[in-house]
């Protein structure tokens, strides 16, 4: 299977890249990105000079590098897998409609274990539904966006059970009033070269309950998205997440 990886020169370019080289299923033809880096096949500035046959796309780049691989993905109907987050709610909806097209799989995180942690946090906030809850997150210092994608997700995953009744709290330090209950609060802590850690804490008044991941490596990442690529081939046009994997 032949892939185009958009944003190889980058940090999760170069798992993505290590990863495949030891699936023999699958195949880098080519990459794009501002930087052309030698890494054994050619990466492009300008996706109009592509010339490679290209089954499916993997994309770990940022949401302006998505979007405008996204259009070449559209013309060409070619499959795309997107693990970039920080995106807007606009560039959200174009994605949703360039779905009607292609087949698109997106997530905010490719960690099979973090999207068991999803399925866990919504069983636990039924129960738990009065609640207070507190996600936390931690990053490596050179991360962009905050609160994470993955923060997002797993906020998302609760509201979601919880008829979205759930407001969420960016910024607490701008406030001085007391807790809202029925907010879910975040916190972003940014500093080192750590990969990811997530949080989701139930505090009652006599008991809290904390369900955590921690990733030690980026090629969990790295190998959630190629079985993305493995699953998306064979579907139809569609908006997909790991919720059809996992």
């Amino acid at each position: 299977m032949n892939i185009l990886l958009n944003g190889a020169s980058g940090n999760m370019g170069r798992e993505v890249i290590q990863a495949i080289n030891s699936d023999s299923e699958l195949k880098i033809v080519c990459g794009v990105d501002r930087e052309k880096t030698e890494i054994g096949f050619p990466i492009y500035n300008d996706v109009s000079d592509i010339k490679e046959n290209i089954d499916v796309i993997i994309d770990f780049s940022v949401p302006v590098a998505t979007l405008n691989i996204l259009k070449y993905a559209v013309e060409k109907k070619i499959p795309i897998v997107i693990a970039t987050t920080g995106f807007s709610k606009g560039e959200l909806e174009i994605i949703e409609d360039y779905s009607k097209q292609i087949p698109i799989f997106k997530s905010s995180n490719m960690s099979l274990d973090i999207n068991l942690m999803v399925q866990l946090v919504q069983k636990i906030a039924k129960v738990l539904s009065d609640s207070d809850i507190e996600i936390t997150e931690t990053h490596h210092r050179r991360k962009i966006d905050s609160p994470s994608g993955t923060a997002i997700l797993l906020a998302d995953a609760i509201n979601e059970v919880l008829d979205n009744r759930k407001e969420y709290n960016f910024e607490r330090m701008q406030k001085r009033e007391r807790r809202n209950e029925n907010e879910i609060g975040f916190s972003s802590i940014r500093g080192g070269n750590i990969v990811g850690e997530h949080t989701v804490a139930f505090f009652s008044d006599n008991e809290k309950l904390e369900i955590k991941h921690t990733a030690y490596s980026r090629q969990v990442f790295a190998q959630g998205a190629l079985e993305a690529a493995k699953f998306l081939v064979k579907q139809e046009p569609g908006l997909y997440d790991m919720k059809s994997i996992v």
